[in-house]
């Protein structure tokens, strides 16, 4: 069993695990912010993760970097696609931690199709607002290396059925992706789609799995609410560090229950950007990034 780490502030409980340093639970007032999993068990649909050093995926695992080719392990075969990096099999290592933080590390690479040495830190803070985190990734060898980074929670907004909870996020633009293998094919204005959310509305029978950008910061910060017409609601915000937006209604083929939360992923970087280069981060040796998102109740 993974060793778990519990914080608790303010009403406040959160539960994130060693391995893979996931957020398996999210409470305010003993109500579920994100959509648990069971402690010990298997991450059902990458549940709370962190997506590094890429996230989203990587058409047939294959892309280009300072000249040279690389080729990662397919872990997405129906698409033949790497997905969500290589930080998420990974036991992270207790680094520090009290009543209402915890910082966990681990070390990406290298390994096959990724020969490079990242060093992972997530640092999670519970207070009165909510949970607060940022991951930063240093650069530990002496070659350049790219990278990206994404949280995976599934939020919840209350027991109504998802279809019934009211979206708003401030994006201009999302990404059109290939039906079949959700590769990107190019952005597109939400004007007149079904994509719009820019003034709060329920979501209703729209599937969405797709990556949002063009998206407005106030303040240096992006927020996203989504609310249970029963009068719950979840919120989530997050820095310039990631310019996009994945959103999934994680729907499922009968009879697996679907659409039991709204994946919400500010990303780094889009889908397949270790081959469209599309905001990927460079990280030169020794060097640092963070990104930093938070999730609260309304």
């Amino acid at each position: 069993m993974s060793t778990e780490y519990t914080l608790s502030a303010d009403g406040y409980t959160a539960v994130v695990t060693a391995h893979a340093a996931a957020l398996r639970v999210l409470q305010f007032d003993g109500r579920d912010l994100v959509v648990p999993f069971t402690a010990g068990g298997p991450i059902p649909d990458y549940r709370g993760i962190i997506a590094a050093p890429w996230p989203n995926r990587i058409a047939d695992g294959k892309y280009s970097f300072d000249g040279a080719a690389h080729e990662l392990p397919i872990n997405e075969p129906e698409r033949a696609t790497a997905l969500h990096g290589l930080a998420f099999p990974l036991d992270w290592a207790w680094k520090e931690s009290d009543a209402g933080s915890l910082t966990l590390t681990c070390t990406v690479g290298p390994t096959a199709g990724y020969p490079f040495v990242v060093e992972l830190s997530a640092h999670y803070t519970l207070d009165d607002a909510g949970l607060h985190t940022s991951v930063t990734a240093r650069n530990a060898a002496d070659v350049a290396a790219p990278y990206g980074v994404c949280p995976h929670p599934y939020l919840v907004a209350g027991s109504s059925p998802l279809d019934e909870w009211v979206l708003e996020f401030s994006a201009d633009s999302f990404l059109e992706v290939t039906p079949d293998r959700l590769l990107p094919v190019g952005t597109v204005r939400v004007d007149g789609y079904a994509f719009d959310f820019r003034s709060a509305r329920a979501i209703g029978s729209t599937e969405i799995d797709h990556a949002f950008t063009d998206i407005a910061f106030d303040g240096g910060l992006a927020r996203l609410s989504v609310r249970d017409p029963a009068g719950t609601g979840v919120g989530m915000s997050w820095d310039e560090s990631c310019p996009w937006l994945q959103i999934h209604t994680a729907d499922k083929p009968a009879p697996v229950p679907g659409r039991l939360g709204l994946a919400v992923e500010p990303m780094t970087c889009p889908p397949d950007a270790f081959n469209s280069g599309t905001d990927l981060i460079r990280l030169e040796p020794g060097a640092q990034h963070t990104a930093s998102w938070s999730i609260y109740a309304l």
